[in-house]
């Protein structure tokens, strides 16, 4: 006689064998999703915004000032329109968060209401600067997506994008940004979505990374990026291989 925890444990191992069974590159398609980008008028959230409006996303810019968000808009062209931080955050399905790291908790906790149900895109990367060069700094929570996380427990937070260059996302010259992009989460639905509108850029691949708890590491890689940038010269990102 099957009992109902029988039936429950046998559910439970078909889904789990599914799973494993699950191509891990099937990844849905993001083209009609509106991404917001917190802080799009910085390097990281400009370059962000115009690689994807490029490759043919509708995207909002958000700034603390909305003149100064339409202003970035505008240069940029494609599409790109600029408002307030909280109305991106409204109107935005997926919102990228690229502020500074110094301005990152009371930008999060200013926006939790618009930011309650939507996915959200931690890159943001806690450095330190001083005459030996960048450090990294480890939050009260672990890491810049855990802190998010804890400061918007109404959203679906993932980490990904740290290890881009600026310079490369907005030089209109370059035509393929040849990198990887180690993306973070709890879900496999969200991480694949963000994994997705990485593969949007011509070049660029998301690969899931593992969850949030690992998240300090990957934004810690950037301060040797910066290292290895100047020493060469060069604007690094990472390739993983046998992937």
């Amino acid at each position: 006689m099957t009992t109902p925890d029988d039936a429950r444990s046998e559910n439970a191992a078909t889904r789990a064998k599914a799973a494993l069974k699950r191509d891990p590159w099937d990844l849905p398609d993001v083209s009609g999703l509106v991404v917001g980008v917190l802080g799009g008028t910085g390097d990281q959230g400009r370059g962000l915004a115009y690689r994807l409006a490029r490759a043919g996303q509708k995207v909002i810019i958000g700034s603390r000032a909305a003149e100064r968000a339409r202003t970035a808009a505008g240069e940029l062209g494609l599409g790109v329109e600029g408002a307030e931080n909280a109305e991106c955050a409204r109107r935005s399905d997926v919102v990228i968060v690229a502020v500074p790291w110094e301005g990152h908790g009371l930008t999060l906790t200013a926006l939790r209401e618009e930011l309650a149900g939507k996915l959200v895109i931690d890159c943001v990367n806690p450095l330190g600067f001083d005459r030996k060069g960048a450090f990294a700094l480890k939050p009260e929570e672990g890491s810049a997506a855990e802190q998010a996380a804890a400061l918007l427990p109404d959203s679906r937070v993932t980490a990904a994008f740290h290890h881009l260059s600026a310079v490369l996302l907005q030089d209109p010259a370059v035509e393929r940004i040849d990198t990887d992009v180690m993306v973070l989460g709890e879900a496999r639905a969200d991480t694949d979505l963000v994994q997705a509108l990485a593969a949007r850029i011509p070049g660029m691949r998301g690969v899931f990374a593992g969850r949030l708890r690992n998240a300090h590491q990957v934004e810690s890689l950037v301060a040797n990026l910066i290292s290895v940038n100047r020493r060469y010269k060069a604007h690094a990102g990472l390739r993983l291989t046998d992937v």
